[in-house]
């Protein structure tokens, strides 16, 4: 217990991909239970946190869920980049504790002050990105320095949440909401480009592929799509119009649903831990269209959000993180089928919150509890399967 105690501690691979696991069961279960009584009893039940639930559960999944993913990728995959040293036993467990603090603070937030509350929960990306700066340092590419730019748009989303709640601002928090998302979209689509191509061609090249037929990246298409799905949390940083904003998105969005089409994805329709990643590469396109669309008045801005948070963010942080739990302990690269399953009911959970939106009346709360179990047991189903690589030792790599 102890020994399992101390690899979950000190790996960020472990402690972060799991904490956002647990996490993403724990805070959807907080809303669904909340959303049914609340349904039940015809009364809001109270919560400890100051906010209001539908906006703590906005903000816990933008900024508390993916903060985690975003903690166990950049300190796992920046040594490799760099090829520095592993990251300091101390600082992951150190590092894990002040994320945690953010989940509690914002959670007690009824009962401490506002400034409080946003010092504790703002502490904890500048200290990943300092940490990922020192890393960078040693080998400085730009397109690794990027994702501290990315980085700073996400805390600075956090930051116009706060702002608000503080009573600094008094129009910050919704947009604070969809620039922390849209930022987190942009870091899907420049990582997702590397590696979604990537891993597909290396897997086609041990399968024996033609190299004719192996997966292509077409660089001004991927720049363009890449350039437009940046501008987008700038505009909303701007306060551009949202014809301008959601033409940028749709834009985007297009363009990156073209360039995902020459990276071979049917050929990876029987390896889930391949397909699961072009999965969320689409969900991204699709929802930044969905997105983009309801602020030209076209369909629902709710049902765009949910497709870019599920189906995009949920979808790909699962995938990477279930890949980078098996490598990173030595395990072979294939998903067990609970993982498979999980893919599968994450983005079914993206479907079903559109439907939802489409709704309206005695159908749209059962929909949307619907929703929320889809997503519960998918992640139930990731944690349970990988908690052997989570907590048990490492396995001797192949020579």
């Amino acid at each position: 217990m102890i020994a399992a105690l101390k690899r979950v501690l000190c790996e960020p691979h472990r402690v972060f991909f799991l904490a956002a696991g647990l996490y993403a069961v724990f805070a959807l279960t907080v809303w669904e239970v909340w959303l049914g009584l609340d349904f039940a009893s015809g009364s809001a039940p109270a919560m400890p946190f100051a906010a209001a639930p539908y906006l703590w559960h906005a903000h816990e999944m933008i900024f508390g869920y993916a903060s985690a993913a975003l903690g166990g990728f950049f300190l796992t995959a920046v040594p490799n980049w760099t090829g520095s040293r592993d990251t300091a036993k101390f600082f992951v467990a150190a590092a894990a504790l002040v994320w945690l603090a953010g989940r509690v603070a914002i959670w007690v937030s009824g009962s401490l002050p506002p400034v409080a509350v946003a010092v504790i929960d703002l502490a904890f990306l500048p200290l990943l990105g300092g940490k990922v700066a020192l890393m960078l340092l040693r080998r400085p590419k730009p397109q690794n320095v990027a994702f501290l730019a990315f980085l700073a748009l996400v805390w600075s989303g956090n930051l116009m949440v706060h702002l608000e709640w503080i009573g600094l601002a008094d129009d910050t928090l919704y947009s604070g909401l969809r620039v922390g998302l849209l930022s987190l979209c942009l870091m899907i689509a420049v990582l997702g480009g590397r590696v979604t191509p990537g891993f597909t061609r290396n897997a086609m090249k041990r399968a024996g592929v033609a190299e004719a037929a192996l997966p292509r990246s077409r660089k001004p298409v991927d720049l363009a799509a890449s350039v437009m799905i940046a501008l987008v949390p700038l505009a909303l940083l701007l306060r551009l119009p949202d014809a301008l904003t959601g033409a940028l998105a749709i834009l985007g969005g297009v363009l990156h649903l073209l360039r995902i089409a020459f990276w071979r994805p049917f050929w990876t329709l029987g390896q889930p831990i391949l397909w699961a990643l072009h999965l969320g590469m689409a969900m991204l396109g699709l929802g930044l269209v969905l997105w983009g669309s309801s602020l030209l008045g076209v369909g629902s801005e709710v049902a765009g959000l949910h497709v870019l948070g599920i189906g995009a963010v949920g979808g790909m942080t699962v995938a990477v993180m279930s890949r980078a739990i098996l490598g990173h302990t030595g395990r072979a690269l294939v998903a067990p089928r609970a993982v498979a399953l999980a893919y599968g009911l994450i983005a079914a959970a993206a479907g079903l919150r559109w439907v939802a939106s489409t709704l309206s009346g005695d159908l749209y709360l059962p929909i949307l509890l619907a929703t929320g179990a889809l997503w519960i047991a998918g992640f139930s189903l990731f944690i349970l399967a990988l908690w052997p690589a989570f907590t048990g030792p490492g396995l001797a790599r192949d020579a």
